[in-house]
């Protein structure tokens, strides 16, 4: 299948033009719309958000990626990576960066070809839809192999203490694995104290905590109300651990 994961948005054209592109060049091949609201112009934090959800996908999966503030800037190249058995289209701007650190198997390309209409402001329907088609079918990759410690940021922190994605119910993910904390451990957001519970009924209605969420994030929540306009909560929001 062919996954979606960009930050512009359910209003307007663009995630329908990039399907359609999709639709000519792949048919038969499932479109899955994960994310049309990914951090936006973030790809920091949009990096560690497609980490934590990439690995619920089948091997062979195609995630066409694009959260790209630098589009039309010839700086910023377009790539393709295969990390651990699935592909990732988009542009190399930091946004493959956690995906290819935390796997055991990575190749890394620059795309190279380029189609006959490239505008310079919408690379997610000319170049990088295109080239997620030809993945899908199974074509080889139409890019020049790198290496792949020239294209890892390695100065990032393994695990992102602050805000990177706030859900339609207000609850906030945070770009850390639970998996790293202890249950014991207590959250400082904006001066508050937050400690943690297994799930929302353990907590009374109006109380926040944090928890692990389905896909293995750490996530703070207010039972039955909106973390991030209670607790003053949005991207790029740091988060403090007290363990």
């Amino acid at each position: 299948m062919i996954v979606l994961f960009t930050d512009f948005g359910l209003a307007g054209p663009y995630v329908g033009q990039m399907e359609s592109v999709l639709l000519q060049n792949a048919p038969g091949v499932p479109v899955v719309n994960l994310f049309a609201d990914a951090p936006r112009c973030n790809p920091r934090a949009a990096a560690y958000l497609l980490a934590a959800y990439a690995t619920e996908f089948p091997l062979d999966t195609v995630f066409l990626a694009v959260v790209d503030p630098g589009v039309g800037d010839e700086r910023r190249r377009p790539c393709i990576v295969r990390a651990d058995g699935r592909w990732y289209v988009g542009p190399d701007n930091g946004l493959f960066n956690m995906v290819a650190r935390r796997a055991r198997s990575v190749c890394w390309w620059d795309i190279t070809w380029r189609p006959k209409r490239l505008s310079a402001s919408f690379h997610g329907r000319d170049l990088f839809a295109p080239v997620a088609a030809r993945i899908a079918r199974g074509e080889e990759p139409p890019g020049t192999p790198v290496q792949v410690a020239e294209r890892i940021e390695m100065a990032w922190p393994e695990e992102l203490a602050e805000v990177i994605y706030v859900d339609h119910f207000g609850n906030a993910m945070i770009g850390m694995r639970a998996s790293c904390l202890s249950s014991q451990a207590w959250l400082v957001v904006g001066g508050k104290r937050i400690g943690h519970a297994r799930t929302f009924s353990s907590v009374k209605k109006g109380e926040p905590f944090w928890y692990e969420n389905a896909n293995g994030l750490v996530e703070i929540a207010v039972n039955q109300g909106h973390a991030g306009k209670e607790l003053g909560m949005g991207i790029g929001t740091p988060v403090k651990v007290e363990e």
